[in-house]
């Protein structure tokens, strides 16, 4: 029997036994020939937001006017509200949505730089994901001249030693912002215990939970956090451009001052007073009127998402990245391919890092084959790594055996060549 052989009944083993496998139909997939591996970047349209958004355009928007506001969408944000605090172990009333994740987070940075007077300095790490970091060196630069940035070095590239955190923690760090998954290499950082270590300095934690929200099993209230963004587009399945949302836990909510005052952070909004007046629970961080179509999209998938339930999504996405990591150490790693992830399950997220020289040309032949091979679309991050996310609710083990069987011809053949090196604004 053949290496793929074997893999390939193990796989199909799998697929039939798998308890998740019947949400595979409640997503928009209409060509057998693609296998979507990006779910980690963009989750895939869910079949019932296409329902609900058409009666959210076609009715309460076309027919129905302003009137919709009181009947249905002004109590929405609400809605998803509970149901992603389900998601990240948190309660209803300490999650807000709306905005972006980059808005978010200025917000909550701004406001725990403010209280924190007597502390001048921010903690992140060198793998973390740019736009936080812009945003960190932005707050430095118009509000808080005071302050430094420290980014804590990795020691291989793929994580962060919680002995090098704990080092550079003193009395005079404010704030300390990570992401919980790391975007290029899925570290995934022991939330409980770095709060803990935060918390021993009176340092504030910011976390970024972006990829890891609706994958992993996330305890916000549980595990200490202070607050937290994160965004809905990728595993929650929201849509491009879909809002995003933060955590703020309950005791910390009166002391943080949302800086963007807008009219849907007022107490009254709708008293149109001239004089701002804030919320005192989470609604404080409102800012300007909520996007409705974009929430409208997002509640769908939140209710599908909190059907399944998280543990056993975990459960599929821990066996379906150990398949592939046991494929690829087996058949990818002597071709020239290098694992960029944790190998242990327990430290690492939803999806899987393979670098090689020549990633982004492989990247490129996955996405557009030269046979009549399926078309696989992963993401490329520079400078060479090939980034695999795994949607449980979507995608199965029988596609992790054809992905490794693609990769390694891509390299016997060098098909690759056939690709120019040149990279779309998009990658």
């Amino acid at each position: 029997m053949s290496v793929y052989s074997h893999y390939s009944k193990k796989a199909q083993e799998l697929d039939q036994s798998d308890q998740l496998a019947h949400y595979r139909d409640f997503f928009v997939s209409k060509n057998e020939n693609l296998i979507y591996l990006d779910g980690n970047s963009l989750g895939r349209l869910p079949k019932p937001a296409v329902s609900e958004l058409r009666n959210v355009i076609e009715y309460q928007w076309g027919q129905n006017l302003i009137r919709s506001w009181n009947e249905h969408w002004i109590g929405l944000q609400e809605r998803l509200a509970e149901k992603i605090a389900q998601i990240v172990g948190a309660q209803a009333d300490e999650i807000f949505v709306g905005d972006s994740t980059s808005v978010n987070f200025f917000k909550l940075a701004f406001a725990a730089l403010k209280i924190q007077q007597n502390k001048s300095v921010i903690v992140s790490d060198e793998l973390n994901f740019p736009s936080d970091l812009y945003l960190t060196q932005g707050l430095i630069n118009t509000s808080y001249p005071d302050h430094k940035l420290l980014l804590i070095k990795s020691r291989d590239g793929i994580s962060i030693d919680t002995h090098d955190i704990e080092s550079i923690l003193d009395e005079k760090t404010a704030l300390l912002t990570l992401s919980h998954v790391l975007y290029r290499s899925a570290f995934m950082y022991d939330m409980e215990k770095i709060n803990a270590l935060a918390h021993k300095r009176k340092a504030l934690v910011l976390w970024d939970l972006s990829h890891s929200t609706g994958a992993v099993r996330l305890q916000l209230n549980e595990s200490g956090a202070d607050m937290a963004v994160g965004c809905t587009y990728k595993y929650l399945n929201g849509g491009p451009g879909s809002p995003a949302f933060l955590f703020v836990r309950k005791e910390l909510q009166k002391e943080l001052q949302n800086p963007v005052w807008g009219w849907f952070g007022h107490q009254k909004p709708f008293d149109f007073e001239s004089v701002y007046v804030s919320n005192q629970d989470i609604k404080s961080f409102g800012a300007g009127t909520p996007p409705i179509l974009s929430m409208a999209a997002l509640e769908p998938s939140l209710k599908i998402i909190t059907e399944a339930g998280i543990a056993p999504i975990r459960h599929k996405s821990v066996a379906l990245s150990e398949f592939f990591k046991k494929m690829t150490t087996e058949i990818l790693l002597p071709s020239g391919y290098v694992m960029a992830s944790p190998s242990n399950p327990s430290e690492r997220g939803s999806h899987v890092s393979l670098r090689h020289p020549e990633g982004f040309r492989i990247c490129k032949s996955l996405i557009e084959p030269a046979n009549d091979s399926k078309s696989i679309i992963p993401d490329f991050r520079p400078p060479d790594y090939i980034r695999f996310g795994f949607a449980p609710l979507y995608n199965t083990f029988t596609e992790m055996v054809e992905t490794v069987a693609r990769l390694e011809q891509i390299i016997k053949t060098e098909e690759f060549k056939r690709h120019s090196e040149q990279k779309p604004v998009v990658t």
